[in-house]
């Protein structure tokens, strides 16, 4: 809970006198919903802190700064625009309320700060001299230029928020009530941010964990389906043991089944539409599916098992109350960051640059291409020449590296995770199936005089690939992990 009024009309008293004809040197904004103004006086430097955050509601002098993000945000950007060098005039309360108006003369002429510490509806607004509005923490729908309105004070009494006392040795303070509140809150900030940012993490571990059953059983579908091709080499060799009694058009064969012991009689299903020895191919690849399925896809499930029983797991220990953030989620440089600790979206900056990046099944990196120049640049300039190098055959559409060690193949389904997102960013997206070709970078020549990304391919080979949901929801979501670790703070 953020400052009663009275405590408001306490420190006001206290810190107005020293702020009065000072000018602001510097404007920062610490936290999303914070602002610092560093205030040069005669012989002195304060800073003023004024919190619009519903859960700490205050203002205050500082004793110990925080640290600010590597670029301002708009808010603070705009403030700096029009509030910075601008001579402070008074700083007063509002009738009694939790509302503080900081009076300042700026080169564009007279304007005010006004910070609306009351209840949930906190905000910071600066307002021309006409008593317009400039800009606002959090803006109301068309109420940037427009005349401003307080909110409207409430009649019952606001309960008092009582200030932890002032230890003796403290009364050595020039503003002792300011260094108050800055002991009191410190602490509550430290709750407000490890309760957001458990929250913010049960959201993402939602999501995450959705993904990671929707993945589980798309894997377990895989592997009942080829379970059911388990006995198709037997009746693929009991086929070709046989292919003299069959002929095109029969629905079913009866054979003895020579891998029995007791030798009985087994009706193998055909397709009419195919001949003696197209049915036996067709089972004898049926069973392959089931091999590769057992080979791959049980590894592939177990681990995404293990990673959706880690995820619950962890979900557990958060509604325990068992886990709690670093040190660094909340707390850098002594100063508590109360916005929000946990992105769940990938960040645009992170995004950002000519190359998209997956990861394949296997933990390889596969760069993509966003332009004909971001092309040329990934294929003749981040690419080596041992690298997978593929593109969508006879459609316009982006280079695809998957990078690879000298001498090392790509398994099965990692050529087709990059394979995938060949189709995927090129013209034959719509159709949803193509053929793709691959070759190692190093057979991949530029084509002089033609436009960037134009190249010669030689020793090439083809892979048809249909689109697979399940397969591009993962090469997405392990893109949007990669893009959280990139804009993670160091």
């Amino acid at each position: 809970m953020g400052l009663s009024a009275r405590d408001i009309t306490a420190v006001i008293q206290e810190i107005a006198p020293a702020l009065e004809a000072g000018w602001i040197q510097k404007v920062f904004q610490p936290t999303p919903r914070a602002i610092t103004l560093e205030i040069r006086t005669p012989g002195h430097t304060l800073s003023l802190f004024i919190s619009a955050d519903p859960e700490t509601a205050r203002l205050h002098l500082l004793t110990q700064r925080f640290p600010n993000p590597p670029s301002p945000p708009p808010f603070c950007q705009f403030l700096r625009a029009h509030i910075q060098s601008a001579r402070i005039d008074g700083l007063e309360q509002v009738h009694g309320d939790r509302i503080a108006h900081l009076r300042l003369t700026a080169r564009e002429g007279p304007c005010t700060l006004i910070a609306e510490l009351t209840g949930r509806k906190v905000n910071l607004l600066l307002i021309d001299g006409n008593g317009r509005v400039m800009t606002a923490l959090e803006p109301v729908r068309e109420q940037v230029g427009q005349p401003y309105q307080p909110p409207i004070l409430k009649l019952f009494p606001e309960p008092r928020v009582e200030l932890a006392l002032i230890a003796p040795e403290d009364t050595d303070q020039p503003f002792p009530l300011s260094h108050a509140i800055e002991r009191r809150y410190r602490a509550r900030e430290e709750e407000v941010a490890t309760s957001r940012w458990r929250q913010a993490r049960l959201t993402d571990l939602k999501k995450r964990i959705k993904k990671a059953v929707r993945r589980v059983e798309v894997l377990r579908g895989d592997l009942e389906k080829a379970a059911r091709y388990k006995d198709y080499a037997r009746y693929g060799e009991l086929l070709k043991t046989n292919l003299h009694a069959m002929k095109k058009g029969q629905e079913q064969l009866t054979v003895v089944d020579y891998f029995d012991p007791t030798m009985p009689e087994l009706v193998i299903p055909l397709d009419p539409s195919k001949g003696p020895q197209g049915n036996m191919d067709e089972y004898f690849k049926k069973h392959r599916k089931h091999v590769a399925a057992e080979r791959e896809v049980r590894p592939r499930l177990a681990q995404a098992e293990e990673d959706l029983n880690a995820l619950l797991r962890e979900r557990t220990n958060l509604e325990r109350g068992l886990s709690e953030p670093a040190p660094s989620s909340t707390r850098a440089g002594g100063a508590l960051n109360t916005g929000p600790v946990l992105q769940t979206k990938p960040n645009r900056d992170a995004r950002s640059g000519p190359f998209r990046r997956f990861v394949s099944i296997d933990g390889l990196p596969i760069y993509v291409g966003r332009n004909a120049r971001a092309n040329d640049a990934l294929t003749f300039g981040e690419a080596r020449p041992d690298d997978l190098w593929l593109h969508a055959q006879g459609a316009p559409g982006s280079h695809v590296v998957l990078r690879l060690e000298k001498g090392a193949d790509p398994s099965h389904e990692t050529l087709r995770d990059a394979a995938a997102l060949a189709l995927l960013y090129s013209d034959l997206k719509k159709s949803g199936k193509g053929e793709v070709i691959y070759t190692r970078r190093k057979f991949v020549r530029k084509v002089k005089g033609k436009s960037p990304g134009a190249v010669t391919v030689t020793q090439e080979k083809t892979i048809f690939i249909s689109l697979d949901r399940a397969r591009l929801d993962r090469l997405k979501e392990r893109a949007g992990e990669i893009d959280r670790q990139r804009a993670a703070p160091p």
